[in-house]
């Protein structure tokens, strides 16, 4: 019985998945342990990694925790670094194709802290009239 078409899409939406979950598991592990360029901030985060459906490429997003120059040099650092993280990667996660990797700095962490900064702000400023 052959299987229709939504089926073999939620298939191949559920291994890139669990290939993209891998895979930001092992770049984590990878930029924390083995790179060893002093311009990768201490906290800096895989936040994520998006698989296109055959697996062919890895979009990865990253957040780093730091000024304006800290984020460039990290930026140049990560893209010093993406062959051997693609080599690293590859060797420790069997997949037929090695993906293209491409690399998003995102700030959406920062964005929320400094929401949340404000709230606080909004809270204590509102406590302190009455």
């Amino acid at each position: 019985m052959p299987l229709h078409e939504g089926a073999v899409n939620r298939m191949k939406m559920d291994r890139s998945a669990r290939v993209g979950d891998e895979m930001q598991r092992v770049i984590s592990q990878i930029l924390r342990e083995d790179v060893k360029d002093p311009r990768i901030p201490v906290m800096t985060s895989v936040v994520e990694v998006r698989m296109s459906h055959d697996l062919s490429h890895a979009t990865v997003y990253l957040s780093v925790m730091a000024d304006e120059k800290s984020k460039e040099d990290c930026k140049a650092a990560i893209m010093s670094a993406s062959g051997f993280i693609k080599r690293e990667v590859c060797k420790r996660i069997k997949l037929r194709v090695a993906p293209e990797f491409h690399y998003v700095f995102d700030d959406s962490i920062e964005r929320g802290m400094r929401l949340m900064e404000l709230i606080d702000q909004t809270v204590r400023e509102d406590q302190s009239r009455g």
